[in-house]
This record gives structure tokens, C-alpha cells and sequence, in this order.
């Protein structure tokens, strides 16, 4: 069974979220439909996104977990049994292990080619902000006021957008995606200082990882 971004309840919420639809978990979703799942080879059921309030909780399931910073909005979880919870960042893992022992810290990762068509020869911007409007409300943040926004527009015009510029500052997948598009990456939230943290995966090769994670727990390791 796989559960992701075409499920009722979730494309029902996402239709009712205005500029928001556009978030960074409904595209991984369809990254890990399209380029993790055919690629593992388990008995288990997917869960790549859902919402608190989705009644349907198969036991036996990898889920994707999208939201970093607060982790009580997984206490629906106590409600699945043998769960492996897939963490992009270390953190998010640590402070999920109240609700499994079965943690994955899987690196965030893209469709390395998907995102090289985008590429141009010649940058003819300086620099923008790419992410979420509401990131920038945060008290850390390091973005300038007078900087372009690029925020709430499907991937592929973001992607068109982001490869005429020479500094994206941008965080998780994002700054994956304008590395590969030949962005100098700024940091702009000071939980990552380091732009450097952000590196390259595609996913294939995060699916690698993630059956020999998957296979470490299957055996007892």
C-alpha cells in the first residue's frame, strides 16, 4: 500500500492552501514515488505524506517525515505499530525516537537530471531568496528585505527562476536543486550556518542507502 500526495484527504488539503500547495514535501512525495520506491525492494507499506487528521494508519510502514520543527505534530504516529520513520535531517531523527526505534536518517536528495534541464550558460541576476514566504518570518532569519522573493510557483517555473541567478539564499532541497543549477548557496537560517551542510544526493542514490538501512533493520542489526 502507498499512501502519498494523490491520497484523497491530502489532495483535498492541498488544493485549500492557496500559494502554500506549492510546499516542498508535495514534490518530494512525488520524487519518492517516482525514484525511491521502484528502486527498494521491501515488504512494507509507503507513506510518503499525510496529515494529522487522515483516519488510515497501515502497520508495517516506511513514512517520510516533512516537518522539522515540531515534532508533537507526529503524535499520531503512537497510532501505527513497526513503523520506520525516514528523517532528512539528524535532528528531526533524535527528536522523533520517542515514537520508534526504528529511525532512518536519510539525507535529503533530488532528480539530480530533472533539475540540470533548467541549467543556463549565463546568469543574469545576482540574488533571491527561494523557499517558503513563511520562513522568513522567523526571528533568525538572515535574508535581506530588499532581496527577490521566489515563493508559491510550481517546481519547474522556480527551477526556470532560480537558474538566472548567481546567490540563492535557500535551506533543504532547495539549495540542493540551485547547487545543481550553479547557485552559490547562502545560508539564511542560523540552525544551518553552513551552506555546506546541503549536499548533492540524487535519489537513486538515496534509495541505495535506504535499502541497506532498511535491510540492517529487517536483520536485527
Amino acid at each position: 500500500m502507498i499512501i502519498d500526495h494523490n491520497y484523497p484527504d491530502y489532495a483535498k488539503k492541498r488544493r485549500s492552501l492557496g500559494e502554500n500547495k506549492y510546499n516542498g514535501a508535495y514534490y518530494y512525495s512525488k520524487e519518492i514515488v517516482k525514484n525511491i520506491i521502484p528502486n527498494v525492494k521491501t515488504d512494507r507499506n509507503w507513506i510518503t505524506i499525510r496529515l494529522p487528521e487522515m483516519t488510515v494508519h497501515p502497520d508495517h510502514s516506511i513514512i517520510f517525515i516533512h516537518n522539522n520543527r515540531n515534532p508533537n505534530y507526529y503524535e499520531y504516529l503512537r497510532d501505527y505499530k513497526d513503523c520506520v520513520l525516514i528523517c532528512g535531517l539528524p535532528q528531526t531523527a533524535e527528536n522523533l525516537r520517542f515514537f520508534s526505534d526504528k529511525i532512518i536518517y536519510l539525507p535529503l536528495s533530488i532528480d539530480v537530471k530533472a533539475v540540470e534541464r533548467y541549467r543556463v550558460k549565463t546568469k543574469t541576476k545576482e540574488i533571491a531568496y527561494a523557499g517558503r514566504r513563511s520562513k522568513l518570518e522567523y526571528m533568525n532569519n538572515r535574508v535581506p528585505k530588499d532581496v527577490p522573493i521566489l515563493s508559491g510557483m510550481p517546481q519547474t517555473k522556480l527551477l526556470r527562476e532560480m537558474s538566472k541567478y548567481k546567490k540563492i539564499y535557500a535551506s533543504g532541497r532547495t539549495a540542493l536543486q540551485a547547487k545543481v543549477l550553479g547557485c552559490e548557496v547562502l545560508p539564511h537560517e542560523t540552525n544551518f550556518p553552513d551552506s555546506r551542510f546541503w549536499k548533492v544526493l540524487d535519489n537513486k542514490e538515496a534509495a541505495q542507502i535506504l535499502q541497506k538501512e532498511l535491510d540492517k533493520i529487517d536483520k536485527g542489526d
